[in-house]
């Protein structure tokens, strides 16, 4: 597949997350161990940084929503409020996984080129594509290699980088196959929000 259909896919999947609630959320959680150990490895590392959000999710969610107390008392969390937080906080995991998912399939060479090709039509609103890249090639080197924060002081002993550095991107056109998966999914989603209204 080329890069730029698997980021396309990647996103219409978050769309796709987005409409789950129930036991078809239940059994997407239940289904993360098919995707293998590495991305649970990664997964687990995304979930543990998100801990906060996650708790903090829950508890607006579950204590801030109105409708019929789980239990008597005045600190009670109510039905409705947990079936909401649980529904949230349970998309967002699903979100995660996506991200640790693209994070070990795609390298990073198809990743900008993939981003290369779907930001090119900006260059119409004289937007520079080209910066962006070598923006977010920066930001992922950061998330990849900065210690944590109680190493702060190794920081001060990384070396100076002087040389330049050149980056190689694909230029691959997307085929047949690439527009059919994404106007499947296209057609599953439609079919996902269609389904919920009724």
């Amino acid at each position: 597949m080329h890069p730029s259909t698997c980021l396309i896919v990647w996103l219409l999947l978050l769309v796709f997350i987005q409409g789950l609630e129930g036991v078809p959320l239940m059994v997407a959680l239940l289904a993360l161990p098919v995707l293998g150990r590495p991305a649970l490895r990664h997964f687990g590392q995304l979930t543990w940084r998100a801990r906060w959000l996650l708790l903090s999710l829950f508890v607006i969610l579950a204590w801030g929503a109105a409708g019929d107390p789980v239990w008597d008392g005045p600190m009670a969390a109510t039905r409705e409020g947990l079936i909401d937080a649980s529904t949230h906080v349970g998309r967002l995991l699903l979100v995660l996984m996506a991200v640790a998912v693209l994070r070990q399939r795609m390298s990073q060479a198809d990743l900008l080129t993939g981003l290369h090709q779907l930001l090119e039509p900006l260059r119409r609103c004289r937007l520079d594509a080209d910066r962006g890249l070598v923006r977010l090639l920066l930001v992922l080197r950061y998330l990849e290699t900065m210690p944590r924060p109680r190493d702060w002081r190794r920081l001060l002993d990384l070396p100076a980088s002087d040389g330049g550095e050149w980056i190689e991107l694909a230029d691959r056109h997307m085929r047949t196959r690439d527009y059919l998966a994404i106007a499947l999914l296209v057609v599953g989603i439609v079919a996902l929000f269609c389904f919920r209204q009724d």
